[in-house]
């Protein structure tokens, strides 16, 4: 062992780190990324999760039940529909989590003892997202109307609750979590291989030395993009056919919608990635920068769109964050013609969020393509 010599490997290798500069962001930012996202975003007992009420009785002990529910901090009340088909449009376009039906004439059977029925139902297809909340509502309807039966109505309070709030699990009655995670890995497998394939495909010509042969042609860069783009939406459509089958012979996974929508769904969100990849190939050198930045990418989506953990748990900011990233619309688009059988008035609101992230990533593709090696 020469230490003369060993010291200069490792100047020289200090000295490379250092001209990396993606490298060596990628070595701090990355363990500073996983640190916040599962320090502060992560949670898997989510709070204030939106409810829609229908309340057709105005009486006190209704009100109460109300309050009892959004005191209780599992559920925050965001919609008032004035009928009950209006509350289950909400839960199939899953703008609220719950939706609870209280009966004409609540209040006044409390009062006579006949236990009335309030209906609860939830949004299944995570089953994760609602298990502590459902769980919580035994406790909750013998504790809610403890305070307004006093006197004569003590009575009441003996036995059985006054009343019953049973829960409906919808679109995943059992609670499945295979049903959730399933469609899901669509999202999740062709947000990683879409943007990892192209970002590796250009930066492979140039590391080959056969980019020179590409900008000696009269090609311009958009004819480039949708060139290298267009044969991996192929591959992109291979990738699902391959998990939908294995969903439904291996795994049972029920298909309600229509995969006529869920194709035309795919393409916007395989497109997507797709300009992701082109422009992180603009930005890296070589192949190994290609795969850090996919990385980088990667693992935001999939933290924060709700794929391992539940979206509505998270605090603000990074529902924020998250709504940003095309897997997070991408998700409630495929389990909700999976499981739902959305059609396009309950898709749309999520398809048009990644057509507009896939313009601005193709905008910023086209602009940072160089048609000369300089």
């Amino acid at each position: 062992m020469n230490w003369s010599r060993l010291l200069a490997i490792l100047i020289k290798e200090f000295r490379q780190i250092r001209r990396d500069r993606l490298t060596f962001a990628m070595m701090v930012v990355v363990p500073i990324m996983q640190l916040i996202l599962f320090g502060y975003a992560i949670n898997t007992d989510p709070k204030h999760l939106p409810m829609a009420v229908v309340q057709a009785d105005q009486s006190e002990f209704a009100r109460t039940l109300v309050a009892s529910l959004e005191n209780s901090a599992y559920f925050r009340v965001t919609a008032r529909p004035r009928s009950e088909a209006e509350g289950n449009e909400l839960l199939d376009e899953g703008r609220v989590q719950f939706l609870l039906v209280i009966p004409p004439d609540f209040g006044r059977q409390l009062l006579r003892g006949e236990r009335p029925v309030v209906l609860l139902a939830a949004d299944a297809t995570d089953p994760a997202a609602a298990g502590n909340a459902l769980s919580s509502l035994s406790a909750i309807s013998r504790q809610v109307v403890a305070r307004d039966l006093t006197g004569e109505l003590r009575t009441l309070q003996v036995g059985d609750a006054a009343f019953e709030i049973r829960p409906q699990r919808r679109y995943n009655p059992e609670g499945v979590s295979r049903y959730n995670i399933v469609p899901g890995l669509i999202g999740v497998i062709l947000t990683m291989t879409m943007v990892m394939m192209t970002a590796l495909a250009m930066t492979r010509e140039r590391e080959r030395g056969t980019m020179e042969n590409l900008l000696a042609t009269p090609v311009r860069p958009l004819e480039v993009m949708v060139g290298k783009i267009a044969p991996y939406i192929l591959i992109g459509y291979v990738q699902t056919a391959v998990i939908l089958v294995a969903a439904r012979l291996l795994f049972d996974v029920p298909m309600v919608g229509s995969l006529v929508l869920l194709s035309a769904a795919l393409v916007v969100f395989v497109a997507a990635n797709l300009a992701v990849g082109f422009t992180f190939s603009t930005i890296a050198r070589n192949q190994l920068q290609a795969m850090q930045l996919t990385f980088f990418f990667f693992l935001p989506s999939m933290l924060l769109s709700g794929f391992m953990f539940p979206f509505r748990g998270m605090p603000g900011w990074a529902q924020v964050l998250g709504q940003a990233l095309p897997l997070t619309h991408f998700l409630r688009v495929v389990r909700g013609i999976m499981l739902k059988g959305n059609g396009w008035t309950e898709v749309l609101p999520n398809v048009w969020p990644i057509a507009l992230f896939m313009l601005i990533a193709g905008l910023v593709a086209l602009k940072r393509y160089r048609q000369t090696l300089d």
